[in-house]
């Protein structure tokens, strides 16, 4: 089946196998004629990588690169990936590769025309407005894993190394101006990687279904994006070069950032800190810590996943999900527990705390406090 397509929801959307080779034609849509594409340190390499260049190079648009970024990007990479911005005199971002070159990239292209510090910009309130809205520069972004779904976000996270802790920086003109989904791009993702970066987009879509936050457009896109990590993430993670499920899973993530609009919960406000002090990936931490939270949450969300169980064909309605969860995780080797992940000697106490902060909290259908948390870090720990 080709999965092709031109939307414009919840930005502008170009979505088929091979329309990488539309790139030039997207930074003229997007008003960029000296782009700067930033990726991570794995992909600067890569064909993928080297492929895009060739074709920005061929239309007359140069091959810049900046790919000094951590797999959880922080401060110093943005400080110089801004300077590497300013110093080149580009207009323009590609925010290429999976939510670490993409988050990376969008805080580029962000605060590269701002006189204030990056902490000035912290998702707080509307600490957004602080910024010049019109020295925000346009993006273009290319996904090549199917996780985040930080293509469609206008948002990302960065981490303070001072603090070592997540934090997200918004604004609404941090959303791609242009985004070109191409399944093919994902066909080289190692098998870790595609079940990390597609239970992320699973956690997205479970997360915005169990927010309390009143979205009716959100909750329908979450339970449509669940079916399709459970029908395609399994094809995709045995056979890498079904580009049919490698597409589904690129909708999945999409849809997943799109959801969590209502909100997220318990599994983001602990893997965020987890990830920020003991540098795990990302999507999978979000797998190890989700039987628990669903069990956490259980009171509130039991009728809601029991409708969700039904649309999936799960029998057993909430316990049955659960169940599913469970089984799932180990079909793609996923780690029980934080110990295992290689989460070593945690300091329980500086975790929960840095959970009860993180602004994931908000969207847990139950509040969490500094007992309740505790037990949840115990029970994965």
């Amino acid at each position: 089946m080709t999965l092709t397509g031109n939307w414009s929801y919840p930005t502008n959307i170009r979505f088929g196998a091979g329309r990488i080779s539309e790139i030039a034609d997207a930074c003229a849509a997007a008003g960029i004629k000296r782009p700067l594409l930033v990726t991570d340190k794995g992909l600067a390499n890569l064909d993928i990588t080297t492929n895009t260049l060739d074709l920005l190079d061929a239309a007359g648009l140069g091959r810049a690169l900046f790919a000094d970024v951590d797999p959880n990007p922080n401060e110093k990479n943005v400080e110089e990936g801004v300077r590497a911005y300013r110093d080149g005199g580009y207009d323009g971002v590609i925010a290429f590769g999976g939510g670490s070159g993409l988050d990376l990239a969008k805080t580029v292209a962000f605060l590269a025309g701002q006189t204030r510090p990056l902490w000035d910009f912290e998702d707080i309130g509307d600490w957004w407005t602080r910024a010049d809205a019109d020295a925000i520069a346009p993006i273009v972004a290319v996904p090549t894993t199917a996780g985040t779904g930080s293509e469609v976000g206008r948002a990302s996270v960065i981490s303070n190394t001072l603090s070592a802790e997540k934090k997200i920086i918004f604004h609404p003109k941090m959303l791609p101006a242009v985004v070109i989904c191409d399944a093919e791009l994902t066909v080289g993702m190692p098998q870790f990687i595609t079940a990390g970066t597609g239970l992320d987009a699973f956690a997205h879509c479970v997360e915005a279904y169990s927010s309390p936050h009143y979205h009716p457009m959100s909750q329908g896109i979450a339970l449509e994006g669940m079916r399709l990590v459970k029908d395609n993430l399994p094809v995709a993670y045995t056979d890498g070069t079904d580009l049919t499920a490698r597409a589904n899973m690129m909708s999945a993530a999409s849809m997943g950032a799109t959801a969590f609009q209502k909100g997220l919960g318990a599994i983001h406000a602990m893997s965020h800190p987890i990830g920020a002090v003991h540098h795990t990936h990302h999507g999978t931490t979000n797998a190890v810590c989700m039987p628990a939270v669903l069990k956490f949450n259980a009171p509130a969300i039991r009728d809601r996943f029991a409708h969700a169980a039904a649309y999936l064909n799960i029998e057993g309605g909430f316990d049955g999900f659960c169940e599913f969860v469970d089984q799932f995780n180990d079909s793609f080797s996923i780690p029980k527990t934080l110990t295992a992940l290689g989460v070593e000697n945690a300091n329980i106490e500086t975790l929960v705390d840095a959970a009860l902060r993180d602004p994931s909290v908000g969207g847990n259908p139950l509040e969490m406090t500094a007992e309740n948390t505790t037990k949840l870090f115990e029970a994965i720990l």
